[in-house]
């Protein structure tokens, strides 16, 4: 049994309830998984992820192939509904890593397991930071692994706006990562000397 494309199941999912269960089940993992990142709560990501697909449910007849990927218009839904949720319970944007950088520390050998979550935990401070719109362009690039032009239409923009995002990101976790640990071998050398 072959499975159907994305384009033949909006179209029959904007007729028959049920194709759109099929589009649910193959996007809700990767939906669930974005939410939680910009969220950092299993429950609010669960009730968020439900919000994100009955919106689109409610639109999907007038849903327009305009070139994107489906998930691209699942993302920008997910998107919406996170930043209302941000505004509405006047929460800090959080991004909550630490499932993932477990995942990564447990292939590693123990003797490299102190140091390597020492620096993962840095990289996480420096980038719980960054204004809301770039920790969302780190989580789709490196948890989603989406490529600039799929981020663009996510995130509502131009790819080389997306590309120039990127490049001023990295140069401020770059200055960001350097800044604190200058700070932190200074703070090691007065312990250590005194």
């Amino acid at each position: 049994m072959h499975e159907e494309n994305d384009s033949a199941l909006i179209a029959r999912a904007k007729k028959d309830r049920e194709a759109f269960g099929l589009l649910y089940e193959r996007y809700v993992g990767r939906i669930y998984n974005y939410i939680y990142y910009r969220t950092g709560d299993h429950q609010d990501a669960e009730d968020l992820t439900a919000r994100t697909f009955y919106r689109a449910l409610k639109h999907i007849s007038g849903y327009v192939d305009r070139g994107a990927p489906f998930s691209a218009y699942l993302y920008r839904i997910a998107h919406n509904v996170v930043a209302n949720w941000h505004r509405d319970t006047s929460r800090r944007q959080i991004i909550s890593l630490d499932e993932l950088v477990v995942g990564t520390l447990k292939r590693e050998g123990p003797a490299s397991l102190a140091e390597a979550r020492e620096e993962q935990d840095l990289l996480l401070q420096v980038v719980r930071r960054l204004p809301p719109e770039r920790q969302e362009l780190l989580i789709l690039k490196f948890v989603e692994h989406m490529r600039n032009a799929e981020i663009a239409a996510v995130m509502g923009r131009t790819e080389g706006a997306i590309k120039s995002l990127y490049h001023r990101t990295l140069v401020v976790l770059r200055e960001e990562l350097t800044h604190v640990q200058n700070g932190r071998e200074e703070m090691t050398g007065r312990t250590g000397n005194g």
